[in-house]
């Protein structure tokens, strides 16, 4: 019998399903315990952060935690993937935009932004043996799309693994699946937002029984600045929310980590998504502004309702 809750964590709606209702218990402490660290981790809002501490660093080697490593290895991988397109060096350029505490405490901003690149992931400098990394002075990172995606991937097999359970993990638009999936597969709707489950839109449902699959959008985490409004998938090389006539891109991969890559980096580059998918070999599902959909890579027809 499948069981789950649903809470919000690191600014964003956190689901978790279980196929063993005895098991959600122990599964929701330990994804709260794993989203706790990646926090302290990775988060870009806490003072006493890890990635806070190392953009004042002075571009010393510095140690890090075995959290922090894996977040920036998966992010620099992101990075390296896409060609620069979903680059974990924005920290400061989000700050410029105004996006420097969680979108529930973000008001209308006054005064336009300053507009400038990324410093760019190849100045990072990471030592994995080591658990070492070197970031240049100034520049403050942002894990926050790939850290979540990574932290679904990982609390998924821990949880299955652990308790022997099928489960699903969400972290807003990011989902992963591990152990055995129900008998008619996990069922996720693909949707435009990040909201809360019981509030979303009517949308394709996918059958779900392995791997990952995440949706990056424009029509979520927005704010107004000089009546202008912003979206928070930047574009690294102009330091400003990407131009793109994706409303929605979602992908299914072999981890919420690859998917999440792989969406965002489509958001950005804009006309040339569909082929860059395709080639791959990712399915995915595009959504325009108006509501025109494209589909790349045999998004899969198998188990969805229009």
């Amino acid at each position: 019998m499948v069981a789950a809750d649903d809470w919000r964590a690191l600014g964003t709606w956190v689901r978790l399903a279980v196929t063993d209702d005895a098991a959600l218990p122990r599964a929701r402490q330990m994804l709260i315990d794993d989203l706790g660290a990646l926090d302290l981790a990775c988060s870009r809002f806490r003072d006493d952060s890890e990635v806070v501490a190392l953009e004042h660093a002075r571009g010393r080697a510095t140690r890090i935690s075995p959290v922090l490593a894996d977040a920036l290895a998966v992010a620099l991988a992101a990075a390296r993937l896409t060609g620069g397109d979903v680059d974990p060096t924005v920290g400061r350029v989000m700050v410029d935009l105004g996006y420097d505490r969680d979108l529930e405490a973000l008001v209308e901003l006054a005064g336009p932004p300053r507009v400038r690149p990324a410093p760019g992931w190849q100045r990072v400098r990471l030592d994995l043996e080591r658990n070492e990394v070197t970031v240049p002075p100034g520049v403050l990172l942002d894990l926050g799309a790939t850290a979540k995606a990574r932290a679904a991937d990982l609390a998924a097999r821990r949880i299955a693994d652990a308790l022997g359970t099928g489960v699903l993990v969400a972290l807003g638009g990011d989902v992963r699946v591990a152990g055995p999936a129900p008998a008619e597969g996990w069922r996720v709707r693909v949707q435009d937002h990040a909201g809360p489950p019981a509030q979303e839109p009517d949308g394709p449902t996918l059958s779900l029984d392995h791997g990952g699959l995440a949706t990056s959008s424009t029509s979520s985490r927005r704010w107004v600045r000089s009546g202008t409004q912003l979206h928070h998938i930047v574009d690294p090389r102009v330091g400003f929310p990407a131009w793109t006539p994706w409303r929605t891109v979602t992908v299914a991969a072999a981890s919420a980590a690859l998917a999440n890559a792989a969406s965002t980096a489509a958001v950005i580059r804009a006309e040339r998504a569909p082929a860059w998918l395709a080639e791959l070999g990712l399915p995915a599902r595009l959504v325009t502004r108006d509501g025109a959909v494209t589909t790349v890579a045999g998004w899969p027809v198998q188990g969805v309702a229009a």
